[in-house]
């Protein structure tokens, strides 16, 4: 898959030691982009995906530690990128915990980290960017929400991660609104059941979850120069999913 030139770009995809979060970030590497490998808990796992980034191509690669969740901690990230690969010019804001269990059985700390992680993170890691960003000639900023979230699709099951990814959706498109006068974009990836879910409903569109690949095509859209009009946008990756009853 062709992907844009993100040569002596710097590249933050946030929680990319695994998951769709690693997936994305090794697309940015194959590009030639300088690529920030952020992680919390999981070192080891990042460290493998800088190497496996450069040897795919990043013109250089770091890792990152932080809670994007605490502002101060979110300002040393930015920071610690910033000092070793420059200002960054992409944000992909990945991280998002979710708690698949009943509304009434979700532990408080677990509800409200499912909205911090998915909304606050966003917010926090978007607001540290953004004043470099606004002062390029090029910045892009891609959140990853969750199919049909636009739509207030909700359930009693995990119902403060459907909160969250409404928020994060709403967030993009106000973003998006606030930068309009800058040279950066702020869009959005929706997917549905991706590759590496925890669990797979009985029916799946067009038989399959969504595979990595899938999720690139769009980032790639997203990230390219010539897609510089193109802002506020979701690009939901479902297959043809149509959640709705009738």
């Amino acid at each position: 898959m062709d992907g844009p030139d993100l040569a002596d770009r710097t590249v933050l995809v946030t929680g990319s030691a695994k998951g769709v979060g690693r997936a994305l970030l090794l697309a940015t590497a194959d590009c030639g982009a300088k690529t920030a490998v952020h992680y919390h808990t999981s070192a080891d796992a990042a460290r493998e995906v800088a190497d496996d980034a450069l040897e795919r191509g990043a013109s250089d690669a770091m890792t990152v530690q932080g809670d994007v969740t605490d502002p101060e901690s979110v300002d040393g990230l930015f920071g610690a990128v910033e000092s070793e690969l420059g200002p960054v010019d992409v944000l992909v804001n990945n991280v998002g915990d979710f708690a698949p269990a009943h509304w009434e059985e979700i532990e408080f700390d677990a509800w409200n980290r499912v909205l911090e992680t998915n909304l606050n993170g966003t917010a926090l890691c978007s607001k540290r960017a953004l004043p470099n960003l606004r002062e390029g000639e090029y910045g892009r900023i891609v959140n990853i929400g969750y199919a049909s979230s636009e739509k207030g699709l909700v359930s009693p099951k995990n119902f403060p991660y459907f909160v969250a990814k409404a928020g994060v959706l709403m967030f993009t498109r106000m973003l998006a609104a606030d930068t309009q006068g800058d040279d950066l974009t702020v869009n959005a990836i929706s997917p549905y059941v991706v590759e590496n879910s925890d669990e797979f409903p009985d029916e799946l569109p067009r038989d399959r979850p969504a595979s990595f690949e899938d999720l690139i095509q769009p980032l790639y859209f997203f990230l390219d120069p010539e897609s510089g009009y193109i802002s506020g946008e979701n690009v939901e990756v479902d297959g043809g999913w149509l959640p709705e009853t009738v």
